[in-house]
């Protein structure tokens, strides 16, 4: 059912802001640290063990897939403001470590891209061996 995927989306949600809480409080920052990417890890690891034994239904999954529509652009919007605000009264160093961090980001994008390309192609031919005739 799809309450149930939505369930688990609220459940990772609480988990994530408490950790993020937490880790503010032990770091002695007054703020949530990684909340949302705590929460969002969770979430991926909840529904890919739920998936292995048999128990999230694709019923579940579309009510996830509906709040990850609506919450991730909502909450990379409020995030990626509080980080220019930062940013801008971090001085240059901050504004630099973006900047390093974005280039790295779309440098990493070709080697993500390849290797997930070569799982997907071994995964085809073992699925369709006779769709991919062994090179001679």
């Amino acid at each position: 059912m799809i309450v149930y995927g939505v369930a688990l989306l609220a459940i990772c949600t609480l988990l994530g802001q408490f950790i993020g809480d937490f880790l503010g409080a032990l770091l002695e920052v007054n703020a949530n640290v990684g909340g949302v990417g705590f929460a969002m890890l969770l979430l991926l690891f909840a529904t890919e063990k739920l998936k292995k034994y048999g128990k999230f239904q694709p019923a579940s999954s579309r009510g996830v897939e509906f709040w990850t529509a609506m919450y991730i652009p909502v909450v990379v919007a409020m995030a990626s403001q509080q980080n220019v605000l930062g940013a801008v009264k971090g001085g240059p160093m901050a504004i630099l470590a973006g900047i390093a961090a974005v280039v790295v980001s779309f440098a990493l994008i070709p080697l993500i891209g390849r290797i997930g390309k070569a799982s997907y192609i071994a995964a085809e031919h073992e699925a369709h061996p006779e769709a991919h005739p062994a090179k001679v």
